[in-house]
């Protein structure tokens, strides 16, 4: 799968699905929380029923996730994209539309040879990490 980026309408905006289990993803999750004043970002994992009926429509293995995903203006983004996309819409995070001329191949080359490798690198827990109370009422459990 070329994991181009996909219309989505008619999905919650603003929502970056993740994989739960992993402690880089969830300390992710944390960084963009911590960094997004506004509380734009909604998070779902990848786990929940809704992470795994969104996961199920873009393609996403939810036992075996090889992408995140990030929901922005309609548009569904994977792998490196939704990662810079997320970080763009940051305070501060004009550096990452820099990344973006960056060729996608090469972006995705980076992004899944950590997504391969991020259980053995950071570990992995058997349920979300969400230990943040003002985080985890960011946490999307259901479909709206």
């Amino acid at each position: 799968m070329r994991w181009e980026a996909a219309a989505a309408p008619d999905v919650m905006q603003d929502l970056i699905l993740f994989d739960g289990d992993c402690v880089l993803c969830s300390r992710a999750a944390h960084f963009v929380h911590r960094r997004d004043p506004a509380q734009r970002f909604k998070f779902v994992a990848i786990q929940s029923e809704y992470g795994r009926a969104l996961a199920a429509r873009f393609g996403v293995n939810a036992d075996a996730p090889e992408t995140n995903a990030a929901i922005i203006a309609g548009i569904a983004y994977f792998k490196a994209d939704a990662a810079l996309e997320v970080l763009a819409c940051l305070p501060g995070g004009g550096w990452a539309r820099l990344a973006k001329l960056a060729p996608r191949t090469v972006r995705n080359w980076i992004y899944d040879r950590i997504a391969r490798n991020r259980y053995r690198w950071f570990g992995r827990r058997e349920s979300c990490w969400v230990d943040d109370a003002a985080l985890k009422q960011r946490i999307v459990e259901r479909a709206p």
